[in-house]
């Protein structure tokens, strides 16, 4: 026995596809506007003279007042440091460390972090200080 099957005309509604594609445009400009970049509260040092680093790739070691370590705004420590300048020379040695330390910070704390750099010879390094005003 041979069945008829019945042809159904399929309809998808067109008429709210444009408010969709309007609220994943909102969506999608929305999360741009994020900033993904992390940063930690610091006093910048003043300089008398700048020089604007042109770098695409950058390593951002960040010290703060009491002497806390971080790496791209995330807490570290002398032997997270090493690991990491490790595997970055390893990926990309042209990557450009900078050093940035709060004005009260002891200097102690900043020849914590010149002494890892020399002791893995890393010898693209800059300190990141405020223009003078």
């Amino acid at each position: 026995m041979k069945l008829k099957r019945k042809r159904k005309n399929l309809f998808i509604p067109l008429f709210s596809m444009s408010d969709v594609a309007f609220l994943l445009l909102i969506f999608i400009m929305l999360i741009s506007l994020i900033n993904y970049r992390v940063t930690v509260n610091i006093d910048y040092a003043q300089a008398q003279m700048a020089l604007r680093t042109t770098a695409d790739k950058n390593l951002e070691i960040w010290i703060d007042s009491i002497g806390g370590i971080y790496i791209d705004g995330i807490a570290s420590n002398k032997q997270v440091l090493e690991q990491r300048i490790i595997e970055l020379y390893l990926t990309a040695p042209d990557t450009r460390v900078h050093i940035i330390a709060d004005r009260n910070s002891a200097f102690e704390n900043i020849n914590n972090v010149l002494e890892v750099l020399q002791s893995l010879e890393y010898r693209t390094v800059s300190f990141v200080v405020r223009a003078y005003e």
